[in-house]
């Protein structure tokens, strides 16, 4: 009695220690996941959980948002996730996204899970037209992301109408002119079909690579007001704070680069922007709530210390991962090549089978156009023959007639009729006798040349018949060829294997070290420039092309703009529009 009671005292009190928890859906740009939370994790707790689940280790860029009233928040990772203000509803749900955007993506974006994360996010963005992209641009963009998703082209699988189901383009470009599905199909897979041999990460990184030199890439826009009461955006990004025209998110009126600020701050709704040049006016705006300032400051401080993290040496996590990153690239391009020479083989392999089973089948043919020319040739001897023989009884026959006619006038003769008249009579019966026997003789010579000739042709034909069988024989002996082996030959074993060693960080240059390295980065540059050319010169075509199907009525804002930007000659690329910051006199920001 008492053990009982004592297990249940146990089965109570372990029943009590359990934590309690909440269920948390994670929505990424490709997937879900549910998780089970305890009560007292905080935001940090959560996000450390998914990054481990994707296998992510460049966190820095990531957050997860949830929305607010209308407004959008990132969950803070000192403070307990049921501790903000979102719906108690379970599943509690949350978007993993880029928080963060980085100024080179191809220099900063390290694991491929990150760079993949990053295509999908700036990808439904452009798609949702939420980042401007001009027509021509969109169609390339659509050519690298069909190139990540099928792979290289092949015209045997990729047939007209394979992309009929998807979403490659913004509506507005769609609209904005006079083309059909089939149109647009065709001038995206002309450059599709360019891209042969890039792997998805490649195309991927090509993609973000021309994404990020988009006016509105990475921006984040916040209606505000100036002192005056004007109308103004708000943009935070990697660069800086920038100032837009509300009709125009292209090209910032004012921008303020990160390491030319002093100092930002806010009190209640009223945001202060200090410059570091003191002969610079402080910039003060209003926002509309105060749930917005704070969301402004976070981005401002997240954006700032990337912004000084960039201009630093790589931490040791970094280059542990930039180390990984260039093994596993390496050992991808071995496997690449070792595919495609496995491929190539394969090929070759099919073609030399197919070249025998074409010779093989001409030889099949050749054997049977032999064996139908020998049977002819029979079938005409045998004619022949029988004609011969046919012609040599005739031609007995009427030498028999001859001689019997010429016996019947030799009678004729003994036994004529002594009379004038009989006499008469019996000469021209020997007269016509003769005629008849001269006819006779004729006739029997024409017989015997024509038997003669018929047996030239015989023995002709039994010619034929002998050269025919002998070629027949002939294909019959030719050699066989081997049998084909379809499983390609392994590599060689001098393939080198590609191993990252403890020393391989460190490195000795010498002066010809420096001047290869210097030749390779000129020619690295110069490869650029071309590629970057011949680019420009693909978009300038396709966009003269498609210019005559434009319905300029239905031209956005943001359209026009583009368009008396480029007419301009100039850029306004955010990029360009900020000069180039200095890696000397930065200050952190002081909040």
């Amino acid at each position: 009695m008492a053990g009982a009671i004592a297990s249940r005292m146990s089965f109570s009190s372990l029943k009590r220690k359990q934590p309690k928890t909440f269920t948390v859906r994670i929505v990424t740009m490709d997937a879900e996941m549910e998780f089970n939370c305890e009560m007292k994790w905080k935001g940090k707790d959560l996000f450390d959980l998914v990054c481990r689940t994707l296998g992510l280790r460049e966190t820095w860029f990531f957050g997860l948002q949830y929305t607010i009233k209308d407004t959008v928040a990132w969950l803070k990772m000192d403070k307990k996730v049921l501790d903000h203000d979102v719906s108690k509803e379970e599943p509690v749900t949350f978007h993993f996204l880029a928080k963060f955007y980085p100024e080179n993506a191809e220099e900063e974006l390290v694991q491929e899970i990150t760079q993949h994360l990053f295509f999908l996010q700036v990808k439904k963005q452009i798609l949702d037209e939420k980042i401007y992209c001009p027509p021509e641009a969109s169609v390339l963009l659509a050519s690298y992301a069909v190139q990540a998703k099928y792979g290289d082209y092949d015209p045997s699988v990729h047939k007209r109408g394979f992309l009929a189901q998807e979403e490659l383009l913004p509506k507005r470009v769609i609209n904005l002119y006079q083309m059909t599905p089939e149109m647009w199909e065709e001038r995206i897979t002309a450059w599709y079909a360019e891209h042969r041999g890039r792997a998805r990460d490649e195309a991927e990184m090509e993609y973000l690579k021309i994404a990020q030199d988009l006016e509105m890439y990475g921006v984040n826009y916040f209606a505000i007001r100036n002192k005056k009461g004007t109308e103004l955006l708000l943009g935070v990004d990697a660069l800086g704070l920038h100032i837009y025209d509300p009709e125009n998110r292209l090209t910032p009126k004012i921008s303020f680069p990160w390491n030319e600020i002093r100092n930002i701050s806010y009190s209640d709704k009223e945001f202060t922007i200090k410059p570091l040049d003191k002969k610079i006016d402080v910039f003060k705006f209003n926002s509309s709530k105060l749930r917005v300032n704070k969301l402004i400051l976070q981005l401002c401080i997240g954006n700032h210390d990337l912004f000084m993290r960039r201009r630093k040496a790589d931490s040791l996590e970094v280059q542990q991962m930039k180390a990984q990153a260039r093994e596993e690239k390496a050992r991808k391009q071995m496997e690449r090549q070792r595919l495609a020479r496995e491929k190539q083989m394969r090929e070759e392999a099919e073609r030399t089978r197919d070249e025998l089973e074409r010779r093989l089948l001409q030889m099949k043919e050749e054997a049977t156009m032999a064996n139908e020319a020998l049977m002819r040739s029979e079938e005409t001897a045998d004619l022949l023959a029988e004609k011969a023989q046919i012609t040599e009884e005739e031609a007995k026959l009427l030498a028999q007639k001859a001689a019997e006619a010429e016996q019947e006038m030799q009678r004729i003769k003994a036994t004529a009729i002594r009379t004038e008249e009989e006499k008469r009579l019996m000469e021209q019966k020997v007269l016509e006798a003769e005629v008849l026997a001269l006819k006779m003789a004729e006739e029997s010579e024409r017989r015997a040349k024509e038997a003669d000739q018929l047996k030239q042709d015989l023995q002709e034909a039994r010619e034929a018949e002998r050269r025919a069988k002998q070629k027949l024989l002939e294909i019959a002996t030719k050699p066989t060829y081997p049998p084909m082996n379809p499983i390609p030959a392994p590599l060689p074993p001098d393939i080198p294997s590609f191993n990252l060693i403890g020393d391989s960080l460190s490195f000795d240059f010498k002066d010809t070290d420096m001047k290869r390295l210097s030749m390779e980065i000129e020619k690295e540059k110069v490869e650029y420039m071309e590629k970057s050319k011949h680019l420009q010169e693909q978009l300038n075509e396709l966009k003269t092309e498609i210019e005559a199907l434009k319905l300029k009525e239905r031209e956005t804002a943001l359209d026009i703009l583009h368009n008396e930007n480029s007419d301009r000659g100039g850029s306004s690329s955010k990029h360009n529009t900020i000069k180039k910051p200095q890696a000397q006199g930065r200050r952190p920001i002081c909040i």
